[in-house]
């Protein structure tokens, strides 16, 4: 392969912005062509991004003869089936997070990448960004010490189309189409960057509850999990609470200091140390988040680099989110 020419399923808002222009910013990379089932919208996106072909059928977007990787930017119920279908045709794929409805469905996924010999990388970009790869670079040369204990706390308020009867929740409340709630949506990312940053997690244990009966899904999660390092970890999901109770903090606590930082808000790092000094990072994000991972995809494809995201490791945050709300 001497260019990646990708064909991208979906043309929601994660590709807008987060995702969709980078493919065509990176040397030796393009996207050439777009699906989408309203064949409107679809021309839409194409027009406002210079993309030269749409469809409306996934099919005939994965056996583009000029296509030769795709991109699945669906809601989790179709990444399967259209990661499958493509590495079939002989595509690499690239698949938005959570990598899955479920364990079963990533394992399938990875079997076929295997016995076809197809790539398949995972959308946790978090591996790749400024601000998580510091922390990281913090942690790796122990200026907290030896890390001990991790906290996640994300509590969001409610969203006006899942109270409002007259108007339509978001898939992402519907455990058919997405495995779980929003909790599935956003741990995703948290566990597998907690993985990248302190190794496996070996068990994970929790409770999850519908408390506000708005949506069908969990809108309460809490766990305890435990690194094969012996690090140990708890952690709140909470997706009801009052606008001025939102917070998005998460603190590493090592023998040294500790770590406070921002999955989803912002990009601030504050480390606190024992001797009472402290230091403040902020390292902002790339105007397309995911340029970075997709930068190492796209290198691995044409053999001058390795991604860190694939579905070997997209699989883990699936499984330890399934051990917590089993």
């Amino acid at each position: 392969m001497n260019q990646v020419n990708w064909g991208m399923i979906g043309c929601g808002n994660v590709t807008e912005k987060k995702s969709g222009p980078a493919f065509s910013k990176i040397d030796g990379s393009r996207l050439i062509a777009v699906m989408r089932r309203n064949a409107s919208l679809a021309e839409d996106y194409a027009i406002r991004h210079g993309v030269p072909k749409f469809y409306t059928d996934a099919t005939l977007l994965i056996n583009d003869p000029g296509v030769n990787a795709v991109y699945i930017a669906t809601a989790p119920d179709t990444h399967a089936r259209y990661a499958i279908e493509a590495m079939k045709a002989g595509k690499p794929v690239y698949v938005e997070k959570p990598m899955a409805r479920n364990i079963a469905e990533c394992e399938e996924m990875i079997r076929v990448s295997e016995e076809t010999g197809q790539p398949l990388f995972v959308a946790y970009y978090r591996r790749r960004l400024p601000s998580f790869l510091k922390i990281k670079e913090l942690v790796d040369s122990r200026v907290i010490g030896d890390v001990k204990y991790v906290h996640v706390q994300l509590h969001h308020p409610l969203k006006p189309e899942e109270v409002n009867p007259e108007m339509q929740a978001g898939w992402r409340v519907f455990p058919e189409i997405s495995g779980g709630g929003h909790f599935h949506d956003l741990a995703a990312h948290q566990f597998d960057y907690l993985e990248f940053l302190l190794g496996p997690i070996k068990m994970a244990k929790g409770i999850a509850l519908n408390q506000s009966g708005y949506y069908p899904a969990a809108d309460m999660v809490t766990a305890t999990f435990l690194f094969e390092s012996g690090v140990a970890g708890t952690g709140s999901w909470c997706f009801s609470v009052p606008e001025h109770l939102k917070t998005d903090t998460t603190i590493i606590i090592g023998t040294e200091g500790k770590i406070t930082f921002s999955f989803f808000d912002n990009t601030n790092i504050f480390v606190e140390k024992r001797d009472g000094t402290n230091e403040n990072y902020n390292l902002p994000h790339p105007e397309n988040i995911q340029y970075p991972l997709i930068q190492t995809i796209v290198d691995q494809l044409l053999g001058r680099g390795v991604c860190p995201s694939t579905g070997k490791t997209g699989i883990r945050s699936t499984m330890i989110m399934e051990w917590i709300t089993s």
